[in-house]
């Protein structure tokens, strides 16, 4: 399993563009609403508990998250958790609405992502490598973290990997 260096700075391969990053910013948390949105209508009965597939897919993200480095798992698993208590009244709706907003906010997630890289001129991390779509999230977190001046170690780490950004 690749640091946690290895993997932001892969990822930031594909992001050194101001602008691809701020689009990042709103599309990866939308995407990630979206998906908790549309995965929690998918129950899985464990003897007298029900769990569903965003609760699954939170769990398993955030014990990866975990594995690349104890604060940041705890940021995310907060973060991440925010997301699917927000997800959860969408995913109770009718039908037709829960499909329309879990769509359609998916969809405008994506939309931003494609106009990043259309800025970007390179294609999305996950193209490559399948898990830039977990890393996503990850990344998107320690960029506002370094905006706000934390993990300066770590923001060095990954520059030294992934280059300067660009306007």
């Amino acid at each position: 399993m690749k640091t946690l260096e290895q993997q932001l700075g892969q990822y930031g391969l594909y992001h050194r563009s101001k602008r691809n990053v701020l689009t990042h910013f709103f599309g990866i948390p939308l995407i990630v609403f979206a998906a908790l949105c549309l995965l929690a209508r998918i129950e899985i009965p464990i003897a007298s508990f029900r769990i569903d597939g965003a609760q699954i897919f939170v769990l398993a993200s955030v014990v990866y998250y975990f594995m690349l480095s104890f604060s940041l798992g705890l940021i995310m698993g907060i973060i991440f958790t925010l997301l699917l208590v927000a997800a959860q009244p969408i995913a109770a709706m009718a039908l037709v609405p829960w499909l329309t907003i879990g769509v359609g906010v998916f969809v405008f997630g994506w939309v931003l992502q494609f106009i990043g890289h259309y800025y970007e001129g390179k294609k999305p991390a996950f193209v490559d490598d399948l898990i830039g779509l977990i890393i996503g999230p990850l990344y998107v977190t320690v960029e506002l973290l370094f905006l706000m001046g934390f993990y300066k170690n770590l923001e060095q780490q990954v520059n030294e990997i992934a280059g300067p950004t660009k306007a």
